[in-house]
């Protein structure tokens, strides 16, 4: 049985704990984005600290997947992941979790999400049964009476501006408006400080991502052949994607046969200094991406205009001066996936007119 608002009357109620609100204690902010979104939420983090009270905890509840990227988060907050499948699909686990979201007695609640769903993350928010603060939910035909309805969990809606925004600077003005605090822009930096040391090489590296889970984002292997023509003859070049990427996308294993080109899977965390020292990272706009460019590693992101006015490119009062971003103007540039042209399934439009020559 999947969730749905009638069983969660029963979940919930069965979660419940007896109320005590002088025992309320920390702040839970909900961020069930994916890794993408993980990384870029580590530079306006800082920014959602203010709401704890004096001696307060602050945790952040992030998606299972996403939780790779917890390693970047202030070392002050608490990590807690949640299983999304699991959630909304085993009843045990889903009332496991709102029965822990309960206990925890959270004196606030903060969604940081725009793109809400009414029975995941609205869902717990609701279990810990404290005070909510959100932004108005993006508009979802399909779920939006359920969203309308949720609405009266918050004590607090901030109107974070139109449905294409650039999903930092709605973070960083829901931020100054739970605050109280008037900030400039956000530089799209991690904190120094919570960053590994640079790896050393002993060749120089370039490092390319030309993986995506959306594979309409991809460009083909042959896209590569001229950067990797261009490189001086002392370049090391590394693909890099999760353990399955090649089994998936077995025509990139042609460019593993050129006696420069390696390939390396490993986590983000442990990959993360030698990215820090690579000469150049060029990357679809994938969460390794962002990490590349967040860290201080010159980036070159092959962006699809699905994503433009959201994601990438960076607004310029953000944008570190080590990215650059290659992408092809569309008239139809913001529809967030919504591809209208024929074969988009098997690459976008504005993937297949990206030129190599232009990078």
């Amino acid at each position: 049985m999947r969730a749905s608002p009638l069983l969660d009357r029963l979940l919930l109620r069965l979660a419940r704990v007896k109320e005590s609100p002088e025992l309320k204690n920390g702040v839970l902010l909900v961020a069930a984005g994916g890794l993408g979104d993980a990384v870029l939420l580590m530079a306006v983090l800082d920014r959602f600290l203010p709401l704890a009270q004096k001696g307060e905890q602050v945790t952040l509840l992030m998606r299972a997947d996403a939780a790779k990227m917890g390693f970047l988060a202030p070392p002050e907050v608490e990590i807690l992941s949640v299983d999304f499948t699991r959630l909304a699909s085993d009843i045990g686990y889903r009332l496991k979790i709102f029965r822990d979201m309960a206990a925890k007695r959270f004196r606030l609640a903060v969604s940081l999400d725009y793109l809400r769903h009414p029975l995941l993350d609205e869902a717990l928010i609701k279990a810990t049964g404290g005070e909510a603060a959100a932004m108005r939910a993006k508009p979802w035909e399909k779920y939006q009476s359920q969203l309308d309805a949720n609405q009266a969990l918050y004590k607090r809606l901030y109107d974070s501006g139109p449905a294409l925004f650039d999903k930092v600077l709605r973070w960083a003005a829901f931020a100054g408006w739970l605050t109280g605090k008037s900030l400039p822009p956000p530089v799209l930096a991690l904190a120094e400080a919570r960053l590994p040391p640079v790896e050393s090489h002993a060749t120089p590296t370039v490092y390319i991502q030309p993986f995506s889970a959306v594979k309409a984002k991809q460009s083909p292997p042959d896209f590569y052949l001229p950067l990797l023509d261009a490189l001086p003859k002392d370049i090391k070049v590394v693909l890099l994607g999760a353990p399955k990427d090649l089994e998936r996308n077995d025509e990139f294993k042609a460019l593993l046969e050129r006696p420069e080109v390696s390939f390396d899977a490993r986590p983000f965390k442990d990959l993360l200094p030698s990215l820090r020292a690579a000469r150049l990272v060029v990357s679809v706009d994938t969460a390794l991406m962002h990490l590349s460019a967040l860290s201080g590693a010159p980036t070159l992101c092959l962006a699809s205009a699905a994503y433009a006015g959201e994601i990438v490119p960076y607004p310029a009062d953000t944008c570190p001066p080590s990215v650059r971003f290659l992408m092809a103007e569309m008239a139809c540039k913001g529809c967030l996936g919504v591809c209208i042209y024929p074969d988009h399934q098997r690459i976008y439009p504005c993937v297949a007119r990206l030129d190599a020559n232009d990078a």
